[in-house]
């Protein structure tokens, strides 16, 4: 038998288990772990660096796109595809490990295994959309930034005491970058290929697993790295990523906020715990070769993440709607809502329904929602009755209701 081997205190180790596994008449059960924390010979096998790169990466793109003293298209668009194909000779980013990096934001989005190893043309489309709204902030929204919007023209727009920038439609472009990337980068990557098993037992992953062949001079086989990999889309720039929970919605401005804001609702509350322990479990289940239990995790993992996208755009909508349902009403607050909700709903296609190779909402269907959002001049027409209709339309796929996201 293969032990767990992760690592606690020394004193909570001993008080609380010696070992994680109970073997009764060839039954054997492997409880969660506590905490993420995984040793081999001493030393942690936990890696997600690279994840790490990535979410500081997009982090400093939102800021960047909202600096009109500073901010240039080809600044942008480097921090996004970070090669020297896009342009400057400036460093983009502000932490010099970021501008030394191979990797890029761009590489990543809609990228996975399962839904874009064959669809390289969805692929480019989706990549190249990124860039076209990051190319509108500086050539539609900058221009106009002490321009007052108002229907059909871009430029500022109050939100109680906050000040917003527009588009011509009312969208502002840098939600719609950064909520957007919450489903083509961080959900789909998680969901779609580091917790697939056509990424977890490509090759020989399984057998090397099972026999504790490292990958290269590393301390961690393949396939604990690549659930590794997905925890680190969630979880990578905590501060306590051994421990996480207590602080979610503290370590970035995608996955891991919303998480956090999810937690906060009384009708979703314990979300947090059951994911956490869904990749802890999930990881343990990889030591001890119990792929069964892993891909149960996976599955897990699948519909707690795609749930909550699904109650944010939800969420996004009701608060757009109440803005605008009102004897007067709050352009600029339902704007700013609905520029969120847009990037949540077109996160929609990048979920996955546990136990299927399917999205909650096809790329059609979501390209239909946009469209409701984006015909005419946008959200300066758009309908309260039509948001309800789209809210109520995305609760109907999951397992909670309108009243219990709009909270």
């Amino acid at each position: 038998m293969k032990f767990l081997k992760f690592a606690l205190p020394a004193v909570l180790a001993f008080t609380l288990f010696s070992c994680d596994i109970t073997d009764s008449d060839d039954d054997t059960s492997i409880e969660t772990p506590s905490s993420y924390e995984f040793t081999r010979n001493g030393e942690s096998t936990v890696s997600f660096s690279g994840q790490t790169t990535r979410i500081r990466m997009a982090m400093e793109l939102n800021g960047a796109m909202k600096d009109f003293d500073n901010s240039t298209e080809e600044l942008l668009l480097q921090m996004y595809r970070n090669q020297s194909e896009s342009g400057g000779d400036v460093d983009p980013y502000s932490e010099s490990e970021l501008n030394s990096s191979s990797k890029s934001i761009k590489s990543k989005v809609a990228a996975s295994a399962d839904y874009f190893s064959t669809n390289a043309t969805g692929s480019a489309e989706i990549k190249t959309q990124f860039e076209e709204w990051i190319s509108g902030q500086i050539t539609e929204v900058f221009p106009n930034e002490n321009q007052l919007a108002e229907q059909g023209v871009p430029g500022q727009i109050a939100d109680g005491t906050s000040t917003r920038y527009i588009n011509a439609q009312g969208f502002e472009y840098d939600q719609l970058v950064a909520k957007g990337l919450n489903g083509a980068l961080m959900a789909d990557q998680m969901l779609n290929n580091y917790l697939s098993p056509a990424v977890l037992d490509a090759g020989t992953n399984r057998e090397d697993n099972d026999n504790e062949v490292l990958d290269g001079d590393n301390n961690y086989t393949t396939m604990e790295h690549k659930w590794d990999e997905a925890y680190g889309y969630l979880y990578g720039n905590s501060a306590n990523p051994a421990n996480p929970t207590p602080n979610v919605g503290a370590a970035d401005d995608f996955l891991n906020k919303y998480l956090g804001r999810l937690e906060g609702d009384d009708d979703f509350a314990g979300t947090a715990q059951e994911i956490f322990d869904a990749f802890a479990l999930g990881r343990a289940a990889i030591v001890e070769g119990d792929y069964e239990l892993r891909d149960q995790q996976a599955e897990n993992l699948r519909e707690k993440i795609s749930m909550m996208i699904g109650v944010r755009a939800v969420f996004y909508l009701q608060s757009g709607k109440t803005a605008l349902d009102q004897e007067n009403p709050d352009f600029g607050g339902a704007f700013h809502d609905l520029s969120e909700g847009y990037g949540f709903i077109y996160s929609l296609q990048f979920t996955r329904m546990p136990n299927t190779d399917e999205p909650y909402f096809t790329k059609a269907e979501v390209d239909g929602f946009l469209a409701q959002l984006t015909e005419g001049d946008g959200l300066w027409d758009i309908a309260p009755e039509t948001l309800d209709q789209m809210a109520n339309d995305i609760a109907a796929k999951f397992d909670f209701t309108v009243e219990e996201a709009a909270n």
